[in-house]
């Protein structure tokens, strides 16, 4: 793994040029262009507060703690935390299989397919950003929110998301070679993954709900948990994990990560030979 990640570093352009390239002809016909990406998240941000902020405001509040005052900001820092990870975990799907002919005549490392797709939706989730610390000074500025060393979390989550997304983007871009089922199948575990996981709704509403002890268990062993409960504290300290649950968040993304990049070399030559 070592070796591979020093031929990584060695052929970053590459990896930068190909990041470009995925970029410039995702939006190459489009009016908005780099927009979309903002665009998409804020407006399931702003169904999902008129759902759960509006309708079912009173049963909502009761557990968003810090959050309580500032539910919308609450959404959006976890929609797009989920833009970032959903769209990485779809095209990493197709990353080997739709690049056939660049993998097969091009002399890369194999895994800059898959890293290349993980880091262009990264790139669109940064592009966010500013619209996040925008509408975070806006609470803030109305006392409703109290940043501080809290938005030292920011970098924690990124990383750990990044390590945890690029683990299972090298895995499912081999599997799906071999596969092709992996690509619809993930359509549907992306849509199950959405819901379970604190991405709209408090972690604390699971933790306190009549669900049995075991199902809770399972529930916080996927790492996506930890995760967004990373993101969301950047603005609630509230919200930051227990050490249990970080634990086990930062463990099960260097693992998955362990686990995909050696997949991805040992599958790799039957990878090439059906592509």
């Amino acid at each position: 793994m070592t070796s591979g990640v020093g031929a990584l570093w060695s052929h970053r352009n590459a990896l930068r040029i190909l990041v470009k390239r995925d970029l410039a002809v995702k939006y190459q016909q489009s009016v908005l262009g780099y927009f979309w990406s903002l665009i998409e998240p804020l407006g399931m941000g702003a169904i999902y507060w008129f759902v759960f902020g509006v309708l079912y405001a009173g049963d909502t509040g009761k557990h968003l703690g810090d959050a309580a005052e500032s539910y919308p900001l609450f959404l959006i820092t976890g929609i797009f935390a989920w833009m970032w990870a959903s769209s990485a975990l779809s095209e990493a799907t197709n990353a080997l299989t739709g690049q056939a002919r660049l993998i097969t005549t091009m002399n890369l490392p194999r895994q800059v397919f898959p890293i290349g797709r993980v880091t262009g939706r990264f790139a669109e989730y940064a592009a966010g950003l500013p619209i996040l610390v925008a509408i975070a000074a806006v609470y803030a500025g109305h006392g409703k929110i109290h940043p501080g060393w809290s938005l030292l979390a920011l970098p924690l989550a990124v990383a750990v998301q990044a390590v945890l997304l690029i683990g299972v983007s090298l895995l499912l871009s081999a599997f799906n070679v071999l596969m092709r089922d992996i690509e619809r199948f993930m359509r549907l575990i992306i849509r199950v993954l959405f819901y379970a996981t604190p991405i709209i709704y408090p972690l604390s509403l699971v933790r306190d709900s009549s669900m049995p002890r075991w199902v809770k268990i399972v529930y916080e062993l996927n790492p996506l948990v930890g995760i967004f409960q990373l993101q969301h504290s950047i603005w609630y300290p509230d919200q930051f994990p227990d050490g249990r649950l970080l634990a086990t968040t930062v463990v099960g993304s260097l693992l998955v990560l362990v686990v995909g990049w050696w997949v991805f070399r040992r599958l790799e030559p039957a990878v090439l030979k059906e592509l």
